[in-house]
């Protein structure tokens, strides 16, 4: 039988309290980004995917109602120009 230290009870609780005001504060502000003042799965689920440290201590765990991450291939996504800016100030010059 193996004994674990009175002391390790203290040291799980001390990462426990770290972990969940890591996500909980991730989480806020992705509630605030989608201007919502109160923290739903889809929040928790962006909070921890869009970090790299939770994402990989997380990575086996489902988050129930949590949606999918938004993934776009850049291949697929508009061309930017640089012309754009040019013209833009080309017209403010005019005026």
């Amino acid at each position: 039988m193996a004994w674990i230290s009175p002391g390790a009870a203290i040291y799980l609780a001390a990462i426990l309290e770290y972990l969940s005001a890591e996500v909980l504060e991730l989480a806020g502000n992705a509630a605030q980004e989608n201007k919502k003042t109160r923290i739903l799965p889809r929040h928790i689920q962006l909070a921890v995917r869009n970090d790299d440290e939770l994402n990989k201590v997380f990575s086996s765990v489902t988050i129930a109602q949590g949606g999918v991450i938004p993934n776009i291939l850049p291949h697929l996504l508009p061309k930017k120009t640089i012309g754009g800016a040019a013209s833009s100030q080309q017209q403010h010059g005019s005026q």
